[in-house]
């Protein structure tokens, strides 16, 4: 098996690619190992001192770093990915809750087109581009003419976040629907 690594933007954060499905819907983050508990992988991740987040997207894991270095990080870290796909363990287990807890949107009903319209912009345009750095980037509301966005995996506590937000997804959404004014993580 080969596990390709890439950099994302933000360097806390690895993207492992590890050539075939990880997760088949959606996207899953862990921040801590009770949140862990959901993955066998995950949990082999946390096991590695220094580990501080792990991220499943469609084909790659992102794992992000509390301390330590990747040099001595990165080959824990793929051995534990490795293991885990050798294993022919599930990804996530069956038992466990792997819906996220419902994140309560807010906007008013009459925004309810422009909301849409957002909301289409962020899956077809934005979410596409954030995934190849690693990471998620999710609709939360909208009010007074705020776009509030919901960051994960590698954006999540990235130093380029802000700039991603200001200058790529607020003049996107800006450019497309006149009624946004500003972007701002929740």
């Amino acid at each position: 098996m080969f596990i390709q690594t890439e950099a994302t933007p933000n360097p806390a954060t690895l993207k492992f690619l590890p050539g075939k499905t990880v997760l088949a819907a959606g996207t899953l983050d862990m921040r801590d190992r009770a949140e862990a508990a959901r993955s066998p992988l995950a949990e082999r991740l946390f096991d590695i001192n220094g580990i501080s987040g792990v991220f499943f997207g469609a084909d790659f894991i992102t794992v992000t770093k509390g301390d330590g270095e990747w040099q001595q990080l990165k080959p824990a870290i793929l051995g534990a990915i490795m293991e885990h796909f050798m294993s022919g363990e599930p990804l996530v287990r069956a038992d466990a809750d792997t819906a996220p807890a419902p994140a309560d949107e807010f906007y008013e009903a009459e925004d309810a087109e422009t909301v849409a319209t957002i909301k289409e912009l962020i899956e077809t345009r934005v979410r596409p581009a954030v995934a190849n750095d690693g990471g998620d980037i999710t609709f939360r509301g909208f009010k007074d003419g705020v776009v509030y966005l919901n960051m994960k995996g590698a954006c999540s506590g990235c130093p380029s976040s802000t700039a991603t937000l200001r200058h790529g997804i607020q003049n996107l959404l800006r450019h497309f629907v006149p009624d946004v004014t500003e972007v701002r993580p929740v």
